[in-house]
């Protein structure tokens, strides 16, 4: 059997799984590739030389649509590389891609794949300190950016090959390979360890790490994450994420490619919701992925035209509060799917198609990821229900994993120490595998000597129809060492007044432990990073500062300023 066959019957073999989680888990494994493997090669090619369906749709804020089938992808990269190759690209070489959703994004990242060089997405949204940075750590050789943005580079220095999408002065125009005769792309011999990928992660805590994926790790790990979306041939799937980051590498290229589905791309300058809901039933929109920031808003919308096409809905990128899956379930009669993963990993945790969905939980570790909670005292793995970190077992070589984190092995070691791949995210499990998020190691706090889950809390604010989006991080207190705020971001029609203080504060106290009381809570648009995570660390910080000062804002509410509170 060669590569091919054999990564197709991989893939087929969780297809024919779906809706029997626990069958899948025990039986499928990973496909044996031998010692040459490129998945833009060996697969994307393979399936798409002959083949007219739809590939890629982008569809702009005009309605403006740029169609590509799989063939056209196909011929259109490997103009691509060998264009590329003439201007020097090889293999091993590291590609900065500083690209928006545009069909030279996914041309760029197969013709780079193809070459064997590595592909190292960077968002639009990043400044010259950024990219110095990048193309420092990352050792990139190559840059392609769109003609619009080639002044930021101007400060960017370097002896890097500068490619712009579009005529600009002194870089080379890639729209040329175009005028190239078509010759198919010999396979540039990588191995299944070499690497492909060099994605910097969001940064919600600390400084972004620099996250190195192999030829395997992402275009075959990947199969995880097409379990858990429940994508099929022929597929509609629509994913909301930008450019640049590991997400939108999973499930708008890798995860609709892998099945020989359509990658639709909705590419807005301002969400609309309104908007987003009239594209996914006009285009037939069969899958759809979206972080929670989105859900939030599309439940503040008018959901009563039905959902289409669809039959799959799924979140990504931060837990997703109970309350909104309740408000789309009522609305069109679908569950909302919960899944877990990271930049160093494919999806390692959902909700998948046909199985049982437990309110609040992220769902049980999908097939060929072998997640683990760990104490963190005693360093074991929990024996049956109870809370520890999210872990994988590193004695079972968990093919979606990273290779490390590039340039920093401290970093590294620190996440792989003990023979586990440490997440920093803490969770619980039931006596029936199914995971619940708690929280990040660093977020998690005690008040009055009580564990606080923030995102526990989160989850019932967010209910209270005044609330858009909530945050909860420490306060320093003198009596309880520290009690729960909340940082609030209102909803549309809302006003941020004591009075809706009040309201808040009571509905959080009639539905939270008395332990777990929000005592505090500020209204404010949350800071977030440039991949849309909110970042608590930021929150925390400020905590701090305000302890030290004074202690009100000005723009802050506290229980024990409302009598009606008062217990």
């Amino acid at each position: 059997m060669d590569v091919t066959e054999a990564y197709r019957a991989s893939r087929d073999q969780l297809l024919g799984l779906r809706g029997r989680h626990e069958q899948a888990v025990a039986e499928f494994r990973w496909p044996e590739l031998g010692d040459r493997f490129n998945w833009a090669v060996d697969w994307f090619d393979a399936v798409a030389r002959d083949s007219d369906r739809p590939a890629l749709v982008l569809v702009e804020e005009d309605g403006t649509t740029t169609r590509r089938s799989y063939a056209e992808m196909s011929r259109a990269s490997d103009r691509l590389a060998a264009w590329l190759a003439g201007r020097g690209v090889g293999k091993g070489d590291p590609v900065l891609l500083m690209l928006g959703n545009q069909v030279e994004l996914w041309e760029s990242m197969l013709a780079v794949a193809k070459l064997g060089a590595v592909i190292m997405p960077t968002t639009t949204a990043v400044g010259p300190a950024d990219l110095v940075d990048r193309i420092t750590r990352g050792g990139a050789r190559h840059v392609v950016c769109n003609a619009a943005d080639v002044a930021t580079f101007d400060e960017v220095p370097g002896d890097y090959t500068r490619i712009s999408v579009g005529p600009a002065e002194g870089w080379a125009d890639l729209h040329a390979a175009a005028d190239l005769e078509h010759a198919p792309v010999e396979h540039p011999g990588t191995a299944p360890g070499d690497p492909l990928l060099l994605y910097f992660t969001s940064g919600t805590t600390s400084r972004p790490k620099l996250v190195e994926h192999t030829q395997v790790s992402y275009p075959v790990g990947h199969l995880s994450t097409v379990y858990w979306l429940g994508l099929q041939p022929g597929d509609v799937h629509l994913n909301i994420s930008s450019p640049g980051w590991a997400k939108h590498a999973w499930s708008c290229f890798f995860a609709p490619w892998i099945v020989e589905a359509t990658a639709l791309v909705y590419n807005y300058r301002r969400f609309d919701p309104a908007a987003l809901l009239a594209l996914v039933r006009e285009h037939g929109v069969t899958s759809f992925c979206a972080p929670p920031t989105v859900w939030r808003m599309l439940i503040h919308a008018d959901l009563s035209g039905g959902p289409g096409a669809l039959r799959e809905v799924i979140g990504a990128g931060e837990p997703l509060n109970p309350e909104v899956i309740e408000q789309v379930r009522r609305a069109w009669g679908l569950t909302i799917r919960d899944g877990y993963g990271q930049t160093e990993t494919t999806a390692q945790i959902g909700n998948t198609p046909g199985s049982e969905v437990k309110p609040g939980s992220m769902g049980r570790p999908l097939p060929g990821v072998p997640v683990v909670l760990v104490d963190p005292i005693t360093g074991r793995p929990v024996e049956g229900p109870g809370e520890g970190e999210i872990c994988l077992d590193l004695a079972q070589h968990p093919l979606p994993l990273m290779t490390g984190y590039q340039g920093d092995p401290e970093r590294a070691a620190e996440a792989m120490a003990g023979g586990y791949y440490h997440t920093g995210d803490v969770a619980s499990v039931d006596a029936d595998g199914y995971v619940t998020y708690i929280g990040r190691t660093d977020d998690v706090f005690k008040a009055s000597d009580y564990k606080i889950s923030p995102f526990e809390l989160e989850s019932v604010l967010i209910e209270h129809p005044a609330v858009a989006e909530a945050a909860v991080v420490p306060a320093p207190d003198a009596l309880r060492l520290a009690v729960p705020k909340a940082y609030v971001t209102l909803a549309p029609g809302h006003e941020p007044t004591g009075e809706t203080a009040l309201s808040v504060l009571r509905y959080a106290r009639e539905h939270l432990n008395p332990y777990q009381r929000v005592r505090r809570i500020e209204f404010a648009e949350l800071p977030k990073t440039i991949s849309g995570k909110i970042r608590r660390v930021e929150l925390r910080a400020r905590e701090e500062e305000l302890a030290t000062a004074d202690p009100r804002s000005g723009v802050e509410w506290r229980d024990d300023q409302f009598p009606e509170l008062k217990s």
